[in-house]
């Protein structure tokens, strides 16, 4: 009989929690730790094998993993599958302990036929946290019914490397955007309540996509941030160490880390989860050490499968592990279990009516994510594109699914882990020439020729990184079939033809990704060539630059009429390109990376310096727009004391331009000595303002004085607020300042042990 919790309060928590620990055998503990595939659990007609579970799982489990991508399966049916498994568990182990199914949902669920939305790199370049809550909110509902109860997202890596492959699963390069877009994405996924909503995982802790070997200071106070305000400010109660090492040790078995970091200054009470295999690649050949290391060092479930965790009596025995290491361990599931409300009455564990997923207003959340996500970079005068043109639409991702799907959707996912290459259109990816051709005005004639593919050879490299199973040579050692002829002559007699070209370039799945690497940063096999050809037709060339990270197109960038960067813009990616290009959308995305002109392979950041980086194309926070803005009448008091709340700022925003257009205020924080210990720039808030023709608006931004501070350890850990004159710029990028000021802290220095405070708050009046 299973213990039930009706209201979750701390105290009722605890002794539910500690009541069922102690009711639970040793066998039945150590299966919460670890996990299983739902499907080997059914046999080939779907139904549930109960003698496999019997033999496999008589103790119960903790978790599935990745429950619904394992195979392309009705929503209904996963739901199906999910409601006999509980059922089973519920009904046929010790103590009815229901297990917690996990998914993938960094731009929506990861099944089949589930909303597909644009890319984490290319919704940080909206700067719209309403949107990215809105995003997860529709996302939890969805997977919810399905019967998951757990996300492993959001991605929250402050990338500063450029060549990281994994860079399009990040906000990007600053900490203040990836915190308050990471925090809007638990937000919405919880919907405030677990038992409602689906869990979020903050991964990958600390520094996996850079910054694990940065200074204290760096690492503490910018590196640690989205993790840090997704714990504080949200609620979030998961935390997934990454697969690399912090100061020489495996994150996932790293006690500086993920005890005196995670649970001591930042106060983390919730379950830490090995990524997969992580546990697996630790140094120590046997594997019941590994498992000793892990657990000792405080992460408390082993993924994908407790092949570790498995061997802990094992280790108990030997001495290796203490016996409240794993009670620890334990009671940190059952409390997420809890605060799930899987160990209720009644609890949520799926929806009883029909799923329909990808619904209209999920597409329409997609299509408005996409179009704010889009970056135009440069623009002659060529776009929008004028009517009664013969456009000439060429290039890899021109007619192409790969040019929408980052990683971690379902295609994506289904194409590189199970090798599978046909029926992947679920839901229905708009690629650029259909929507082109859909929403083309009238007068406009398309021509499509592919003329050039993504690459000649396979790029792709084969190396040990991350997750283990795909250490694989016949995944990784593979490229894209397009499906299509690519005839450079035939793309490039159209050409001559032609009034515009649209050259649509860039990565695909393989070519960027978990595990996934290639040479260089330049664009891939010989597409730079064959832009060079399109120039030399001398008809205006637009480039279009789809992919997960900046690539370096200097040289050719100078040359294109109009360059945009459209990232994976998800599943009406197509429409939303389109839509920009023909001028029915203004394009009001800023770059939430530094967009390099030269390889670089170190970390970059524009707060490194006040000055301008040489390797840098295009700064951090650009993007340009088919209007113009003026900013004016910046006013705040210029005095503060360090006692106060915040500052208040003030600014007004004009649309100058012939266009409705929205426009993205930056708000920046910069010192005027060297001994304030702060960045030489630093984005401390933004604002996003509709605007029409001639219209004008003022913009609020309530700045905290804790922003104002800044880490240090001497001894103790502690934030600090220092008196000094500090300068406020309000900015249209990093390096387009257009308004700015000094506002001067008095008072006595402030010493905290941990921030409180974190976002700025900005209103349009």
């Amino acid at each position: 009989m299973a213990v039930f919790l009706v209201g979750c309060n701390a105290v009722d928590m605890e002794e539910r929690v500690d009541e069922l620990y102690n009711k639970m055998s040793q066998e039945e503990r150590i299966a919460q730790l670890c996990s299983g595939y739902m499907n080997e659990f059914f046999d080939e007609n779907g139904v549930l094998d109960t003698a496999k579970c019997r033999k496999e799982i008589p103790y119960g489990i903790g978790h599935f993993s990745q429950y619904a991508s394992q195979a392309p399966t009705d929503p209904n049916v996963l739901r199906d599958r999910v409601a006999a498994m509980q059922e089973w568990l519920m009904n046929n182990t010790p103590n009815s302990i229901p297990a917690l199914f996990h998914e993938e949902v960094l731009s929506g669920v990861n099944t089949r036929g589930a909303t597909i939305y644009p890319q984490q790199i290319g919704q940080a370049c909206s700067f719209n946290p309403e949107l990215a809550e809105l995003k997860t909110q529709q996302t939890g509902i969805a997977m919810r019914k399905m019967g998951g109860v757990l996300s492993l997202s959001p991605m929250v890596d402050v990338c500063r490397n450029p060549s990281f492959n994994r860079l399009e699963e990040s906000y990007g390069e600053d900490s203040y955007l990836s915190a308050a877009m990471g925090t809007a994405f638990v937000k919405g996924l919880q919907h405030n309540d677990l038992r409602k909503g689906v869990g979020a995982c903050s991964k990958h802790y600390l520094g996996y996509g850079g910054g694990g070997d940065a200074d204290e200071k760096e690492l503490m106070e910018e590196i640690l941030l989205p993790h840090e305000t997704m714990i504080r400010l949200t609620g979030s109660k998961v935390v997934m160490p990454g697969y690399h090492a912090v100061h020489d040790t495996n994150c996932v078995a790293n006690k500086e880390i993920l005890e005196d970091i995670l649970r001591g200054y930042v106060g983390f009470d919730g379950m830490i989860v090995s990524d997969y295999t992580a546990i697996d690649q630790l140094p120590d050949s046997d594997i019941i050490y590994k498992a000793a290391a892990a657990i000792n060092n405080g992460n408390d479930v082993d993924f994908p499968r407790g092949t570790n965790y498995r061997h802990l009596q094992e280790a108990i025995d030997k001495g290796l592990v203490k016996q409240e290491t794993l009670e620890r361990a334990v009671k940190n599931v059952l409390r997420q279990k809890f605060r799930a409300g899987l160990l209720d009455k009644d609890p949520y564990l799926y929806s009883k009516e029909k799923i329909a997923l990808d619904t209209p207003e999920e597409r329409k959340t997609s299509y408005d994510i996409a179009t704010q996500s889009v970056v135009l970079l440069e623009n002659n005068g060529i776009l929008p594109l004028k009517n009664n043109q013969k456009i000439l639409l060429t290039g890899p991702n021109a007619n192409s699914m790969w040019a929408m799907c980052g990683d971690y959707s379902f295609p994506a996912m289904t194409y590189f882990w199970k090798m599978i290459m046909e029926d992947l259109d679920h839901p229905h990816v708009v690629g650029l020439l259909e929507g082109m051709k859909s929403r083309k005005p009238s007068g406009v004639e398309i021509l499509y020729s592919r003329g050039c593919d993504w690459s000649e050879e396979i790029e792709t490299k084969f190396r040990k990184d991350g997750d283990e199973r795909a250490w694989d040579y016949e995944i990784l050692h593979r490229k894209v079939d397009s499906g299509e002829k690519a005839d450079k002559q035939e793309a490039l007699q159209m050409a001559a033809q032609s009034d515009v070209i649209i050259a649509a370039v860039g990565e695909n799945v393989m070519l960027c990704g978990e595990n996934r690497d290639r040479q260089g940063l330049r664009l891939p096999g010989k597409q730079e060539q064959y832009v060079e050809e399109l120039l030399k037709t001398g008809k205006p060339v637009v480039l279009v630059i789809f992919g997960g990270r900046a690539q370096v197109v200097s040289g050719i960038a100078e040359r294109c009429a109009a360059v945009i960067q459209a990232w994976y813009p998800g599943e009406e990616g197509g429409n939303a390109v389109a839509d920009i290009l023909y001028g029915k959308v203004s394009p009001s995305a800023k770059l939430s990376v530094s967009y390099p002109n030269t390889e670089i392979y170190e970390p970059i950041c524009y707060n490194y310096s006040a000055e301008k980086d040489p390797r840098i194309q295009w700064p951090f926070g650009y993007g340009l727009s088919y209007t113009t803005f003026e900013y004016s009448n910046l006013s705040f008091s210029n005095e503060a004391s360090t006692s106060d709340e915040n500052v208040i700022v003030t600014f007004d925003v004009k649309n100058t331009g012939k266009m409705a257009a929205d426009e993205i205020a930056q708000i920046y924080l910069s010192p005027t000595g060297d001994s304030q210990q702060i960045r030489p720039i630093q984005l401390q808030g933004f604002a996003r303002v509709s605007l029409q023709p001639g219209e004008t608006k003022k913009i609020k931004v309530t700045l905290l004085t804790e922003q104002f501070g800044f880490y240090s350890n001497q001894g103790k850990r502690q934030w600090n607020i220092i008196p000094g004159t500090f300068v406020i710029k309000v900015g249209a990028s990093s390096t387009d300042i257009r308004l700015q000021g000094k506002v001067t802290l008095k008072g006595n220095a402030v010493n905290k042990p941990i921030r409180e405070k974190y976002f700025s708050k900005s209103e349009v009046e």
